[in-house]
């Protein structure tokens, strides 16, 4: 079992994330986008009632202080392979070596893809830029790293991967992003909100630990425009109920 939830994972965030001929298409528009995903398949039944979906708004309200929250131990080691336009992002696929280490547990670095605007909100507010590091466990346990960028000056790293980026559908081109680009990437605080949540992606499976950091890069206003404009609309998809759960701080 613990395999086959591997298999699922490494077919999900690994570098074939494209639809084959028998998968049920979604998207961020019309009959296919985020409020109809539930509806699509029995597969995407959780998109419709799952409990505990992401992304939320991390409001004060919902936010609990602890002590216990410890640091992530990052251990970006390992340069991307390549750069694919799935049709519904832009993924940057990594090497395998690269991991973080949080709950006593290593979480392997799949990849990372960028969404616009952002998914998760802070207080009501989308950012312009959010970007997803995508990690499984041996066990198939998936845990997200959220950066949120804000407008501001270039960032230097996204301008290298944007002039790499396909610009037509279920293209890839190869790249080799070094480890030391991937990690600036990063913010140099990285303190976080931890939430339990899903994927934000159709089939929306629910156990996905969450951190979003507490820092926020800066992207430049073209830069969102470039991705936008190759994305053709925002790939986001809107906030869900938080119902009973709480934002770890």
């Amino acid at each position: 079992m613990k395999l086959n939830k591997v298999m699922i994972a490494t077919a999900m965030f690994g570098s074939v994330l494209f639809a084959n001929s028998n998968a049920t298409h979604w998207g961020y528009t019309g009959h296919e986008g985020p409020a109809n995903w539930g509806d699509l398949q029995p597969k995407y039944i959780e998109c419709k009632l799952g409990g505990s979906q992401s992304p939320i708004n991390i409001s004060q309200e919902i936010v609990v202080k602890t002590n216990d929250l410890k640091p992530i131990d990052f251990e970006y080691k390992t340069a991307a392979s390549e750069i694919v336009n799935n049709g519904h992002s832009i993924q940057v696929n990594v090497h395998p070596g690269s991991f973080i280490k949080i709950d006593n547990k290593e979480f392997e670095l799949k990849q990372f893809h960028f969404h616009t605007p952002s998914e998760n909100q802070i207080e009501g507010k989308n950012f312009p830029l959010e970007a997803h590091f995508v990690h499984v466990a041996k066990d198939g346990a998936i845990a997200v790293v959220a950066v949120l960028y804000e407008d501001g000056k270039s960032n230097s790293v996204i301008s290298k991967i944007w002039k790499k980026m396909p610009r037509i559908a279920y293209n890839r081109i190869k790249c080799a992003l070094s480890p030391a680009m991937i990690n600036q990437l990063l913010p140099k605080n990285k303190e976080y909100y931890r939430f339990d949540g899903s994927l934000t992606t159709p089939p929306c499976t629910e156990g996905v630990r969450w951190f979003v950091l507490k820092e926020y890069p800066s992207i430049s206003k073209e830069e969102v425009a470039e991705f936008l404009h190759t994305m053709h609309h925002p790939n986001n998809r809107p906030v869900q109920p938080v119902n009973a759960r709480k934002v770890l701080n």
